[in-house]
């Protein structure tokens, strides 16, 4: 049996997704998907895709496969300490960097891992063995789960990643969960992300005791640094503010650069489920 799966444009939309031509790809059955991943010890395992992805806490495991250093190019292998989990997460390029800050921010993820499994497959035209090992792996709150890879353009995917991303596609939603290749968001949203992780940390969220100032300050929305002055020492209860922003305890409108002229509001009074809980367990 075969699943046929069209690619629309309605849905690249509704993703995020640049828009793509329909086109139909034929991919395997998800129950013939095999799931590579690495054991507690190092041992590579091997299960039904659809056994592993119920059984397998996935934001557990360490890299199936290293990340390739390629000579010559700007940015290599790196790591990213997530204010999620408190552990350090591999990265092989910028913009995977990036997307691990846009995840690490996100208060529905409760678990981040990088190449945790290699997905194998037969090919239903050529009958060839085919693998595909995405880059990211996140657990939400609610026990869904997202694989996705990270390139450095919004262009749509051709060729093997074409493939490869209608066979995840069907594999992730056979068992709940969701395949995307994440665009990358726009450059000043990026680099305000980029900013606010800096203030990641929770030692940031109340720092110099500040922490209930900042947030009066801004019960209504009220300019960046204005607001920062009325909480106190400017120096000090920045880091607090920048912190509240990353956290979603605060809002602003990060497609414009942030300043400080920046409008700050309130946030929502529960930013997410399990924000305060991952900080607390983080500190």
């Amino acid at each position: 049996m075969e699943y046929v799966i069209f690619d629309s444009s309605q849905d690249s939309a509704q993703s995020g997704l640049p828009a793509v031509a329909p086109r139909a790809c034929r991919v395997p059955e998800p129950g013939a998907v095999e799931a590579e991943f690495a054991g507690s010890d190092g041992t590579l395992m091997q299960r039904r895709w659809t056994q592993a992805a119920v059984a397998v806490r996935f934001e557990q495991l360490q890299p199936v496969a290293a990340f390739p250093v390629v000579p010559g190019r700007r940015w290599g292998p790196g790591w990213w300490w997530p204010a999620t989990t408190a552990r350090h997460v591999m990265h092989g390029s910028q913009a995977m960097c990036t997307q691990l800050m846009v995840l690490d921010r996100d208060p529905r993820v409760v678990g981040l891992s990088a190449r945790p499994v290699r997905l194998i497959w037969r090919d239903p035209g050529s009958g060839r063995t085919l693998t595909w090992v995405p880059q990211l792996f996140a657990r939400y709150t609610q026990g869904s789960a997202l694989l996705a890879d990270c390139p450095a353009a919004a262009a749509p995917a051709a060729g093997r990643a074409a493939r490869a991303a209608a066979v995840l596609a069907a594999a992730c939603a056979a068992v709940g969960f969701t395949y995307r290749r994440l665009v990358p968001p726009d450059k000043v949203v990026a680099a305000n992300v980029r900013w606010l992780a800096g203030y990641r940390h929770p030692r940031h969220r109340d720092a110099g005791g500040l922490e209930q100032a900042v947030l009066e300050a801004f019960t209504e929305p009220r300019p960046l640094m204005a607001g920062a002055a009325a909480a106190g020492e400017v120096l000090t209860a920045l880091p607090v503010l920048y912190h509240a922003l990353w956290s979603g305890r605060l809002t602003a409108d990060l497609t414009r650069p942030l300043g400080e002229h920046t409008l700050v509001c309130p946030g929502p009074s529960d930013p997410g489920a399990g924000g305060s809980e991952r900080e607390q367990q983080a500190r």
